[in-house]
This record gives structure tokens, C-alpha cells and sequence, in this order.
């Protein structure tokens, strides 16, 4: 099959639509390749797949190659510069530590310092019903069998490159995509099997388990509580809940204020007896990045800079994510670069960047 270059499998569940799982799936995806992990995504979320636009590849498509599909590369394995905060913190450092006329001391690696020294990535692929559709507008009116029979596809003709991490967005509810995935999965990895994957088998325990993402307000967590439910009769273990969209900084006044509640996540969490991961605030700038390809700024902002973002975001989806044809940015506002280097710019980076530590901590200790 081809999930035999996959170490580790992890679904992304919920049991209501608009919580934010492919929000989270590409953080938690953008987050473990920031770690040095490769790291891939498979959406099957098949009516409304949203990784593609995400990741910015919605003009993307699946080449097929002998055996299967190929998944679309997001970035290759690299190193990538220190960021600003990075530089900052190495000089302070210094300043404090050494003085300002001495050199950082030198590490393993051989560069001057950890903080200044390049960072190296994971790479990062993915496959989506998105890639195989004629344009972003394409509706896809299947029945049940039919989408069974994608999923399983999915699971069985992509050529995966070694991975540390597959992350399977899926859609709300636990309908026929779900069911067709647990069983694949659970049958496909419950016999006893030995790696590496070069001797034709799959990794011991490769299906990891579920993360499951829900908001604060009570509407949310009633729905979602199935899908724990579905978790536990299925036989998939749960390895944490993400409270999404719990509370909004304003960037005017940076007053704190929780938009649809706070800790009933949390609180859902105890009451399963799972980890709770983690809470992940709205932030403007996520937004703008994956939006329209800015990289994140924060700062105070008047009300008059909202005004044209809103513009210029409105002007962006006539104008198809600043593209006329021909590769060129009609408004001059899109930031060039991976969309993993600029969101190291982004606040939320750190909220994942802890969440991501807990649940390899999870994974590796089971």
C-alpha cells in the first residue's frame, strides 16, 4: 500500500463544520516542518477541500506516475535564515552574556551562534480532491459509494516520499468519508508489521490517533463530543483537543476578548480523560497570509488601514489571489517567499509550536 513510507498517522477530526480543522491541520502540518520533521497532508474532505487554497496551491494538479499519484510538493527540505526576532534575541544575548565587543560563543554545528544559526526544514507535500478538479468552482455531487471508493483511493494510489507525519484533514460529522477511512486505516495497520518500509510492510502503531479541534461555545462542543464518541467505538485513540478561535486580540487597543466563550474545550477534554493541546486565539494576520500571501505585521493599526485590507481583500477574490494570467501581482501587496518562512512571522507560530511539542511527546511515548 502506499502509506509504507508513513511513520505516523494523524487524523484531524471534529464533529461540527467551521471549527477550523484545516486551520489547524496546516499549522500543526507548517509547525512539525519547521521542527525538521517531512511532513505530509491528505485532504479528504471531498465537498469543500480548502488545504489547496491554504497552502496557495489551488492551481496545483496531481501528476500520475506509474503505480499512483504523486502529492504536491508545498516545500522541499531546506534551511531557511533567521528571522528579525531571532537576530534580536542573539544581540541581547550577546549584549547581556558576552559584551558588546565579543563574538557569541561557537556550537556543535559550527556556526557562531544557535539563535542566528539557519534553520532547517522539513519538506512538505500534500493531495487534495482539489488537485484533480477542472477549476475552484467545480462542485462535487457524489453519493456515499462514490466517496468511499476516493478515500480509499487516496489511501491506497498516492506515492507518499518517506514521511515522519501524515495528517488527514477530514470533514465534519461522522459520515461515510469517516467510516471509509477508520476501516482502511484500522485494517490496514492493526496486523503486526516491521519497518523499514523498504521490506514491503508498514511501521508498528502507524496509525497514531485522533486530534480533535472544537470551539469554546456549548453548540460546538455538543457536536463534537460525538466525534469523540466515534473515536472510542471505532477503536482510534484520541491524542488531544484544540480549543480554536478562543479569544481575539484587538490590534487597535490589544484588548483581549473571547469571542464565542472560553475553556469548554477544556473542559470536553477532562471529561473524555484526553489532553487538552491547547487553546489557539483568532489572529487577523493568519488570515492576510493565507489570504493574500502577507507576510505578518503587528502593531497597532487605525481604523482607516482596516478599511483598505478589507478593499484590497475584497479586490483580491475578483482578481483570483492576485494572479491575472500571467504570474503577476495586479496590486503589488502579495509577500514572495514560502508560506512556511513567513509564518514564523506569525503569533499563532508559537501557539503551535507548543501544541506540536506535546503531541510528538504523545506520539513517541505511547
Amino acid at each position: 500500500m502506499s502509506l509504507n513510507n508513513v511513520k505516523q498517522i494523524v487524523l484531524v477530526l471534529s464533529g461540527k463544520g467551521g471549527v477550523g480543522k484545516s486551520s489547524v491541520t496546516t499549522q500543526l502540518a507548517l509547525s512539525l516542518s519547521l521542527s525538521g520533521h517531512t511532513v505530509g497532508i491528505l485532504d479528504i474532505d471531498l465537498t469543500g477541500p480548502s488545504i489547496p487554497r491554504l497552502l496557495g496551491l489551488e492551481d496545483a494538479k496531481i501528476t500520475q506516475a506509474p503505480g499512483g499519484w504523486l502529492p504536491v510538493e508545498v516545500h522541499h527540505a531546506q534551511t531557511l535564515p533567521p528571522t528579525p526576532s531571532d537576530l534580536c534575541q542573539a544581540g541581547a544575548e550577546i549584549i547581556h552574556n558576552e559584551g558588546v565587543n565579543q563574538p557569541p560563543p561557537p556550537v556543535a554545528n559550527g556556526s557562531t551562534s544557535s539563535t542566528t544559526a539557519l534553520h532547517s526544514i522539513g519538506a512538505l507535500h500534500a493531495i487534495s480532491l482539489a488537485f484533480l478538479l477542472p477549476s475552484r468552482s467545480s462542485a462535487v455531487v457524489w453519493r456515499g459509494p462514490k466517496k468511499t471508493a476516493m478515500v480509499r483511493q487516496f489511501l491506497t494510489d498516492v506515492l507518499w516520499p518517506p514521511l515522519d507525519y501524515l495528517l488527514i484533514d477530514t470533514p465534519p460529522g461522522t459520515s461515510d468519508e469517516h467510516i471509509s477511512l477508520a476501516e482502511t486505516l484500522l485494517q490496514q495497520t492493526s496486523a503486526p508489521t516491521f519497518f523499514p518500509a523498504s521490506s514491503g510492510s508498514s511501521p508498528p502503531n502507524q496509525l497514531a490517533g485522533a486530534v480533535i479541534v472544537t470551539t469554546p461555545q456549548a453548540v460546538a462542543i455538543s457536536d463534537v463530543r460525538k466525534e469523540l464518541s466515534f473515536c472510542r467505538k471505532v477503536g482510534i485513540g484520541v491524542l488531544g483537543v484544540v480549543e480554536n478561535m478562543s479569544g481575539y486580540v484587538c490590534e487597535c487597543c490589544g484588548e483581549e476578548t473571547n469571542l464565542f466563550g472560553k475553556g469548554g474545550g477544556e473542559v470536553m477534554a477532562r471529561e473524555f480523560r484526553v489532553k487538552f493541546l491547547g487553546r489557539v486565539p483568532v489572529d487577523r494576520q493568519w488570515g492576510l497570509l493565507v489570504e493574500q500571501g502577507k507576510k505578518p505585521r503587528y502593531g497597532k493599526v487605525s481604523v482607516e488601514s482596516e478599511q483598505e485590507d478589507d478593499e484590497k481583500s475584497n479586490e483580491s477574490d475578483e482578481l483570483e489571489r492576485y494572479d491575472d494570467g500571467n504570474g503577476v501581482d495586479p496590486t503589488n501587496e502579495y509577500d514572495h517567499g514560502l508560506l512556511v518562512d513567513k509564518y514564523r512571522n506569525c503569533s499563532l507560530h508559537g501557539t503551535f509550536e507548543g501544541i506540536t511539542r506535546q503531541l510528538v511527546d504523545i506520539i513517541e511515548h505511547r
